[in-house]
């Protein structure tokens, strides 16, 4: 008994000295945990898709025996970036269709569609990303031409917001939109002939479409093949992987969306993790009261996306005053405030988050009062305003006196400003794209790209939410900067504080012991990196669930 006495001591001092087995051991890196004090490591072990402990890399390699090791050669490491609004989905299936982002003219637009109609012959001709403000004389285009050039094929080109699109005749006369036509939350635009002056003739449809007035002839195009639609996905996750996108927040897919993913995250062929926000319809209505909350580690469903109002670009922003650049005219919103009223009742009450597009300044104002009117002062319930565009003034502070999340995208500020005091005017214009303010409120704020509106890279996120100029330095001195955000605050935005708006930052958003091996190394610092290099910046590693996922060659 005195021997075995004797012996414990060193049994134990063994036993302590004993490494744990482990997966992976990171070291050589300046590793931005994105814990509560902002702290940075020099090394990490990763065990079970899982961070099991950061610090010294020597310390660590005698705690823990792993089976593989890593140099970061003296690179950086950050959480997997979160996107906290986007449209994976609609992303995807934009990678089938012609591209129109960063065209001049319509007639660019032509162009670029009879190269694509060369490898595309048959069914619908579909393209997206047009913007008539990048044009001279910035008007929108008519559809004369693409039934010339296109004769008797269905043609659906789509506003780079998704909130307006030009139609061919023959899609129009399939969706059977007729001059006269009305609709709620939209608009079906006439040719000015022949309409009041005293031409004869006729009124013509100009194959404008606004907000609702879209889905009119969208619902008729057919869906993609499974083997399709496999594919855009998968490339869709490669192309989010190589700019350092871990998580996703996928802005309004079906309840049939997510059985797909589902599926093909089961057969492994999908590992982007996915927050997904369900469309506004019956049926999601019905999955979130029957089914309830979904979460699984790479998918969470759990809240019903809405759109208060239209775009700002294409006048569909909701205005408590006219544009400044249509006088009289104050937009509109997509649905009868009853109906907003309506969903925020069925929502709290299944314990989802209400995510509502909102633009204009009267769009926010509407929908801030309904979630106060449900949510009554402070809570956990993070509903959230999706873009929080144009605030009124006297409208900032319902934010913080209900909790409310403003979910936004930086990028638009950048791709805005070259326009929007024409829209809102000198004054009204000081309430938009207030970041800085907006974070005030609650202390954070997430934030997004919202792709395919924007571009996918999330450094052009973190550029214009700290920098706030475009990618040749204009303007001089930044705009609006008095909201722009720290880097340490814009960082904040696209890990901890986008998986916090999804509830999730207790498994995701740092890297500490026990959330998911999600990280990205980069090449450049981008706390200290000057800001004309900080969109060089590239991806060399993205890792998911300690599994690397993207390596640039």
């Amino acid at each position: 008994m005195r021997k075995f006495a004797r012996l414990l001591p060193l049994v134990l001092l063994f036993a302590c000295s004993t490494p744990r087995k482990a997966d992976l051991l990171v070291y050589n890196a300046t590793i931005y945990t994105m814990d509560s004090a902002f702290s940075t490591s020099e090394a990490m072990v990763v065990q079970d898709g899982k961070i099991l402990a950061t610090g010294k890399a020597d310390e660590l390699r005698k705690k823990y025996k792993t089976k593989e090791t890593l140099d970061a050669r003296g690179k950086f490491i950050y959480p997997g970036l979160i996107d906290a609004h986007a449209h994976f989905f609609g992303y995807a299936n934009s990678l089938r269709n012609a591209d129109l982002v960063g065209t001049t003219s319509w007639e660019e637009i032509l162009t670029r569609l009879q190269e694509f109609a060369k490898t595309h012959p048959d069914g619908w001709l579909l393209g997206r990303g047009w913007d008539q403000n990048d044009w001279p004389g910035k008007q929108y285009p008519d559809n004369k031409k693409l039934e010339e050039l296109f004769p008797g094929r269905p043609v659906l080109l789509t506003r780079i917001d998704g909130h307006a699109a030009i139609a061919s005749k023959t899609a129009l006369d399939l969706a059977g939109v007729r001059a006269g036509d009305k609709i709620e939350g939209g608009e079906i635009d006439l040719l000015e002939q022949g309409i009041g002056s005293a031409e004869t003739g006729p009124k013509m449809l100009s194959g404008l479409l606004v907000d609702n007035a879209v889905d009119l002839v969208s619902a008729k195009i057919p869906d993609a093949s499974k083997d399709e639609m496999v594919r855009s996905i998968a490339q869709a996750e490669q192309n989010c992987f190589a700019v350092g996108l871990t998580s996703i927040d996928d802005c309004g897919l079906s309840v049939s969306d997510v059985g797909a993913i589902r599926e093909l995250q089961d057969a492994g062929k999908l590992k982007m993790r996915l927050y997904v926000m369900l469309s506004d319809n019956p049926q999601s209505i019905d999955y979130m009261e029957q089914k309830g909350i979904l979460q699984t580690d790479r998918l969470t469903v759990r809240g019903i996306k809405l759109y208060g109002d239209g775009a700002l670009g294409s006048r569909g922003a909701c205005l408590l005053q006219p544009y400044n650049d249509k006088p009289g005219y104050l937009g509109f919103l997509l649905n009868r405030p009853e109906h907003f009223d309506s969903a925020a009742a069925r929502i709290i009450k299944a314990g989802y988050q209400m995510c509502t597009h909102a633009i204009g300044d009267s769009g926010n104002r509407t929908i801030l009062n309904i979630y106060g009117k449900y949510l009554k002062g402070k809570n956990d319930l993070r509903w959230r305003i999706e873009h929080a565009q144009v605030i009124n003034q006297a409208d900032f502070n319902l934010f913080g006196l209900h909790s409310i999340v403003p979910s936004v995208q930086p990028t638009h500020a950048t791709s805005d400003m070259y326009w929007a005091e024409t829209r809102l005017g000198a004054g009204r214009v000081k309430g938009a794209y207030a970041y800085k303010q907006l974070l005030g409120q609650n202390g954070w704020i997430p934030l997004g790209t919202d792709f395919p509106v924007e571009d996918i890279s999330p450094f052009k996120t973190f550029y214009a939410a700290v920098v706030r100029k475009d990618a040749s330095g204009f303007p001089d001195g930044g705009y609006q900067m008095s909201n722009a955000l720290t880097r340490e605050e814009a960082l904040k935005g696209m890990t901890i504080w986008a998986a916090r708006a999804n509830f999730e930052e207790n498994v995701k958003g740092s890297l500490e012991p026990g959330k998911f091996a999600d990280f990205i190394i980069l090449d450049k610092d981008l706390m200290k990196t000057p800001e004309k290099e900080l969109l060089q910046t590239q991806v060399w590693m993205t890792w998911s669930n300690g599994e690397k996922v993207f390596e640039r060659k």
